[in-house]
């Protein structure tokens, strides 16, 4: 993997909840200059489709613990893409999976994937999961068509895990987000079969790249 490869499959994010317009202009501004993808609050997106049209531009939906009415999560999703989001990363209903409610899950990530042309990575909050709950929550991703599987929002204890990353690699490609903040780090997140990278430190993990 080159430089520009691996710069492409990574997430450079900026979620917080004191995120403000200018800290979303610098990553904005750092995706562009090193070739990454940009990870930003739904509230920003419009102004940064306008400001840096060349970067990939994912926001979050039912973010960040996925409690919101399935009625609401469609409406965000749209209102995200038609501001100009290129992917949506959507937070799973946690409670409800681990309830038994399997179904209404697959059912609500089903509303919001077909609700957008874009593609959609479904946040599942592994470090909240035993495997067996992690494993129903892939497979109502892949029953959603959802495009992506992701580790976690970053709001709830723990980051990606290796085994978890490789669980979920089983199902559909895997975003693996949360406490990867160096190459090392990603690297391993690569090697365990994660395809893309959520950080908020994506200029370290490519610096890091080009320092091997």
């Amino acid at each position: 993997m080159d430089r520009a490869t691996l710069a492409e499959r990574i997430d450079h994010t900026v979620l917080g909840p004191e995120t403000t317009p200018a800290d979303v202009r610098q990553v904005l501004d750092e995706a562009a200059e090193y070739g990454m993808n940009a990870c930003i609050p739904p509230c920003y997106v419009g102004t940064a489709a306008e400001r840096t049209p060349d970067v990939t531009l994912a926001t979050v939906v039912g973010f960040p613990h996925g409690q919101h009415e399935p009625s609401i999560k469609r409406e965000e999703a749209v209102t995200a893409y038609e501001d100009g989001a290129d992917e949506l990363d959507v937070v799973l209903n946690v409670g409800r999976l681990k309830s038994g409610e399997t179904h209404a899950v697959s059912s609500e990530l089903a509303g919001v994937v077909d609700a957008v042309p874009v593609p959609v990575k479904v946040i599942v909050e592994a470090t909240l999961l035993s495997e067996a709950e992690l494993r129903r929550a892939c497979e109502a991703a892949v029953d959603a068509d959802a495009d992506f599987v992701k580790t976690s929002t970053g709001f709830a204890d723990g980051g990606a895990r290796i085994e978890d990353v490789e669980t979920m690699s089983e199902y559909l490609p895997v975003k693996a987000s949360g406490g990867i903040g160096d190459y090392e780090r990603a690297a391993a997140m690569f090697k365990a079969g994660a395809d893309r990278i959520g950080a908020s430190s994506g200029v370290a993990i490519v610096e890091g790249f080009e320092k091997e």
